[in-house]
């Protein structure tokens, strides 16, 4: 064997190295053996609880109709609690669709409860069309089934190439014959009811984005719109759900057996006290009196000019490896480029490229003053991206950005924790940052599902939401600047990081993961 044999055939181990290193971090979840998330009870919780039928979404909206139609009403949705109740209370008001479409929609209990409230909105006549990424599908093959048997409840997976309804050959071969398809995912995170009202940001539907897990939850943020670019949303969502990546669970999956379309063990969990809180339910039926507090206070902002951003089903056609860039990258570049002051951003996993060192750079030469906050390694649920970030961190800080990393006890959890739980907790659990927001030269706010990563820029599809509000960029920017205070966050610079702070494991864990290459982090 002559050395280019030798060094082609060394690369291509490496290659099948990471891909297997891959592999088993795409197959982990879809490997385990889920038991049944919903056994049948002698118990009738329902008869307890309040089923008057729903006041119309309409009735609720008329005395914004003028405003919804010239401007966007904007509500940041900066608590878990509250981003979870105003998902549910629209749910419950619907009066003619709700399109959801996830990355992540968990079979855990708030994903069980919002299921709930889905097939409740479909039995009084509501088409509901739910679009889930097939990566992190956490519900059995007949559970999926049986929910699509609805007539007014469709379910699509994207991209299903190594979850529903592939056995271990599938996904082997899938890896090694499509290895750029993939790793194309579906970020996307909207919520849209009656195409007049949506919620989009970094929240997936699981326990840990609301603030209910007991171990480990996040600090996220979503933003609540009405009318105005909603319309934009909708034909986005529309777009992926019509989009030959979307397939339907019944051409995935096949039962032999005849499917029980019959909900009421799962209405009967959610009724249950010990899974849905009644004060909890009470504050959803309380929703309306919130809202119109909250326009009398101003913090429902009606803003001209609101822009949504998604990038398109399969994110570029890869004639370039890996990558590719795409609609939510190239607008974000844009915006960042015209800025004149300062950029403030949040972003869980930061993996900087050659292009984003040197944009930064150039910001910092111009006199901008660019702030991050990510994750620590003590606060970090994603040890690959964060040794992405560990190899970049100090060429990042010598282009003279700041960069501060979430405390896994930050105070600010304090805040951000729903009381319910807060009561239930024996101790508080570990909280990490999930939130993808930057701020503009305190105008322009920017909340999406973007990570500042290579993943991101290139191959996950992603959404942004741009708003032109100083008022909203000034609530934004105060929020992200307190938790970048000493209680919150450790400031990493060229002599110290604080990846010390985490435990000898996962500083072990952090240094296996080098293998991975950068440009699928």
């Amino acid at each position: 064997m002559n050395k280019t044999q030798e060094n082609n055939s060394a690369k291509l181990l490496t290659l099948a190295s990471q891909k297997t290193m891959l592999l088993l971090m795409l197959l982990l979840p879809a490997c385990s053996t889920l038991e049944d998330h919903i056994v049948e009870s002698d118990l009738n919780f329902c008869s307890t609880v309040d089923n008057k039928p729903p006041i119309a979404l309409s009735k609720y909206l008329s005395p914004f109709e003028d405003k919804m139609k010239n401007s966007t009403g904007v509500y940041v949705l900066e608590q878990g609690t509250e981003a979870m109740l105003s998902r549910a209370w629209l749910s419950e008001h619907a009066q003619e669709t709700i399109d959801v479409q996830y990355f992540i929609f968990s079979a855990d209990n708030i994903g069980l409860i919002a299921i709930d409230y889905l097939v409740k909105a479909a039995e009084r006549g509501v088409k509901v069309r739910l679009l889930v990424d097939d990566i992190m599908v956490d519900a059995k093959g007949n559970e999926l089934l049986k929910l699509a048997a609805h007539e007014n409840l469709s379910i699509k997976i994207y991209n299903p190439m190594v979850n529903i309804g592939k056995n271990i050959v599938d996904k082997v071969v899938n890896l090694t014959t499509d290895f750029h398809g993939l790793n194309q995912r579906m970020h996307n995170k909207t919520f849209t009811v009656d195409s007049k009202v949506s919620i989009t940001g970094g929240r997936n539907v699981a326990d840990e984005y609301f603030g209910y897990d007991h171990q480990f939850n996040f600090r996220d943020r979503d933003v609540l719109l009405l009318g105005g670019m909603t319309s934009d949303i909708q034909a986005s969502f529309n777009q992926f759900w019509d989009d030959a990546l979307s397939i339907p669970v019944d051409k995935l999956l096949s039962s032999k057996d005849t499917i029980n379309t019959n909900f009421n063990a799962l209405h009967q969990y959610a009724c249950d006290p010990a899974n849905f809180v009644p004060k909890v339910r009470n504050q959803i039926n309380n929703l309306p009196t919130v809202f119109k507090e909250i326009e009398q206070a101003g913090e429902l902002h009606w803003v001209k000019g609101v822009e949504y951003v998604s990038d398109v089903p399969g994110k570029n056609e890869g004639s370039e490896f890996l990558g590719g860039s795409g609609l939510s990258t190239q607008r974000l570049i844009s915006l960042v480029k015209k800025a004149k002051k300062s950029v403030t951003i949040q972003t869980p996993y930061l993996v900087t490229t050659d292009l984003s060192k040197k944009l930064f750079k150039t910001l910092v030469d111009n006199g901008v003053e660019v702030k991050i906050l990510t994750n620590s390694l003590a606060s970090n649920d994603n040890l690959e991206a964060f040794s992405g970030y560990q190899r970049d961190r100090k060429a990042l800080l010598k282009t003279g950005v700041k960069i501060y990393e979430f405390k896994p006890d930050a105070q600010i959890r304090q805040k951000i924790m729903s009381d319910v739980m807060q009561d239930q907790l024996i101790e508080m659990p570990i909280f990490g940052l999930h939130a993808k927001s930057m701020v503009i030269d305190d105008e322009i706010t920017v909340i999406g599902t973007f990570n500042l990563d290579p993943r991101s820029a290139n191959l996950n599809t992603e959404s942004i939401t741009i708003i032109p509000s100083q008022k909203i960029a000034n609530n934004v920017k105060q929020g992200m600047l307190e938790e970048m205070l000493p209680e919150n966050a450790w400031e990493a610079t060229l002599k110290w990081n604080p990846d010390g702070e985490a435990s000898k494991w996962k500083q072990l864990g952090v240094k296996l993961r080098r293998v991975v290459p950068k440009n699928i982090l």
